[in-house]
């Protein structure tokens, strides 16, 4: 029976055995992180091999005979830039090869266009008076951390089932010329994982900014984990731009963290001819260039597009596993309680939970200290702040499957204590 219509007295009996529960699991003196989307160990040993990949003097040369034990190759190596090209649905010529970070080519990004004219008649965003940018919510909190950092004012934007509420970006971006740019996670979006639909897709691409130097951050970081059998499509906003005459609106990203090593692998960016002219600019002061030799050892490793896919098959028969123990969870234990809405993903590294409005922060806190540590509260909004405080990213990832049962049994147990307590 749902909560809402139990009685008072029902409520409590029910709060009496959750706390024995509770209490019980509180006592096992656990420590389960579901803090971050962090591949298992398991995962990472599939690329273990990737080490031997360059064994002889030969193998340090890449494709078009660049050494990579040297300077050389500023925007990546030929072989790199075609497989990022490949992942970003591009041309290599639009793709620049960076460090093992995405993140930290996004900050560079918005580094650049802070202190650099995007245009010959625009101002560095960073004497624009009361600069803003478009966060759609729930969202990644390392993005709004970057925009926070350079000073900007981020306006949240609704999350529909088939990508941010258009009809709310078009009339904003429309109407002021102070707003720079959206946040975008378009396939299995972070924390929600759905993916934006092909009229999403052609919307976006379609834009008449106010701010001619508004710029689309695609941050396709998610664009080949699947997690079933199932997978989400998504259109190319490349295509699509190009079919609007908008090809300066995007600028695309992504990496191999969460395909290799994270921290250690490869991340590239795609972005018009104009957009990448600026980019380098700064860039050529910034570096001689980044890790060939890392670039050169992933390339070997996969071979080709083809061989990433496969790559990917394996971390989908490690993490599919983990999925289905969070959705059989919640439906399992908070379905008939009415008291909690969340996705069901093919992809990505997330599940998005709605817990009963006004206590997030009491579940995340119930489950810390019953040993389970999650994403805090408020974290997929702005400044912190989710204003029903229900959001939960859950991130099944790191655990193991038994862990995971574990951690997924205390969730719900702290969920629907929460809910009683807000109730009563």
């Amino acid at each position: 029976m749902g909560y809402l219509k139990m009685s008072k007295d029902e409520l409590k009996k029910e709060r009496e055995a959750l706390l024995k529960q509770y209490e019980d699991y509180k006592g096992k003196g656990l420590s389960l992180n579901m803090a971050r989307g962090k591949p298992s160990p398991e995962q990472l040993d599939l690329s273990q091999p990737l080490f031997d990949s360059l064994k002889s003097t030969d193998s340090y040369f890449s494709d078009d005979g660049t050494d990579c034990r040297n300077y050389g190759g500023f925007d990546g190596i030929v072989e790199c830039k075609h497989l990022f090209a490949d992942i970003l649905e591009t041309s290599a010529d639009n793709v620049f090869v960076g460090g093992n970070s995405s993140l930290n080519m996004m900050f560079d990004t918005i580094s650049c266009f802070m202190t650099a004219s995007i245009y010959d008649d625009t101002l560095p965003w960073h004497d624009v008076k009361d600069r803003k940018f478009l966060c759609p919510v729930p969202g990644y909190d390392r993005h709004f951390g970057v925009t926070g950092y350079f000073g900007f004012e981020m306006i949240p934007v609704p999350m529909n089932e088939d990508g941010p509420d258009m009809d709310v970006v078009e009339k904003l971006v429309s109407e002021d010329e102070s707003i720079k740019g959206i946040w975008c996670v378009p396939k299995y979006s972070n924390p929600t994982g759905i993916t934006y639909s092909d009229e999403v897709v052609k919307r976006f691409a379609a834009l008449k900014p106010a701010a001619k130097d508004f710029r689309i951050m695609w941050d396709n970081a998610y664009a080949i984990h699947d997690v079933t059998d199932t997978p989400d499509t998504l259109l190319s906003i490349i295509d699509e731009c190009k079919k609007t005459g908008n090809e300066d609106l995007p600028i695309l990203f992504c990496s191999t963290s969460k395909i290799t090593f994270s921290g250690s692998g490869v991340a590239a960016l795609a972005a018009s001819p104009l957009n990448m002219k600026v980019l380098k600019k700064r860039l050529t002061y910034a570096t001689i260039g980044y890790d060939k030799l890392n670039m050169l050892r992933h390339t070997r490793f996969f071979k080709n597009y083809d061989g990433l896919k496969e790559h990917m098959k394996k971390h989908k028969n490690l993490l599919a596993p983990k999925f289905k123990v969070v959705i059989d969870s919640l439906n399992n234990e908070l379905k008939d309680a009415e008291i909690a809405d969340w996705t069901n993903p093919n992809g990505g590294y997330f599940v998005s939970v709605n817990v009963y409005k006004g206590t997030a922060k009491r579940v995340v806190e119930l489950c810390k200290e019953a040993g389970v540590v999650l994403t805090g509260a408020g974290a997929t909004y702005p400044y912190g702040n989710d204003p029903d405080d229900s959001n939960i990213r859950v991130a099944p990832s790191f655990p193991t499957v038994s862990e995971l049962e574990t951690a997924m049994d205390i969730f719900c147990v702290c969920a629907k204590l929460a809910a009683i307590e807000k109730i009563i």
